[in-house]
């Protein structure tokens, strides 16, 4: 049970756009950090943010999504900030997997200024740098993830559909990040799932 709940986890990771080798790798050397070229939110409010949000696309050059995109499946995520620590956000993901609704619990870790996180992932030495980019709080809202100084983008909206205009400005951002619009991959509008029971609940 205990390797089956790891596979899950590094899938699920990996498709959430935290693409990089495992424990135990050469890590690489430091130069200029990608990810603090990337300008947070302005005043960004957890509150604001809290909520429901499906994801729409990722865009990756992770060799795993351009090998296994086609089983990519419906998912949304819930925010869930918390006014007593503004430091910390938890967000829950919701994905099928075999027919089964898994809830995956992340608590993002604030770094600097409000829109910039950090997240330890389970089995990976260093952490994933999150920093929410650009979002209207009520229609969409596009994050930036980090691992290795790999970059991804994944956009969000409030359904499971979005406005041509916000796909296009989606896709501006992503080709900002120099990733070709052949690495962007959408994801099914169907086949959500609301809720896990408890003996499919992971803390990631």
């Amino acid at each position: 049970m205990q390797s089956a709940t790891g596979a899950l986890l590094l899938v699920l990771l990996l498709i959430s756009g935290s693409c990089a080798q495992r424990r135990g790798a050469n890590p690489p050397k430091k130069p200029e950090n990608p990810i603090e070229k990337v300008q947070a939110k302005d005043n960004f409010s957890p509150a604001q943010f809290s909520g429901k949000w499906f994801l729409i696309g990722v865009a990756s050059r992770c060799e795993y999504l351009k090998e296994n995109h086609y089983r990519l499946e419906a998912t949304t995520i819930v925010v869930s900030a918390d006014p007593k620590d503004t430091k910390k956000l938890p967000i829950s993901t919701f994905r099928q997997l075999d027919g089964i609704c898994w809830e995956i619990r992340h608590g993002y870790q604030q770094t600097g200024a409000p829109g910039r996180y950090s997240l330890k992932v389970r089995g990976y030495k260093s952490n994933v740098d999150v920093v929410v980019g650009d979002t209207d709080y009520n229609t969409y809202a596009m994050l930036y993830f980090q691992k290795q100084r790999s970059i991804s983008v994944k956009l969000y909206a409030r359904s499971a559909t979005v406005a041509n205009n916000i796909i296009e400005k989606y896709e501006q951002s992503v080709k900002e990040q120099g990733i070709e619009e052949d690495f962007i991959y959408y994801f099914p509008k169907y086949g959500f799932c609301k809720s896990a029971d408890q003996f499919h609940i992971l803390k990631a």
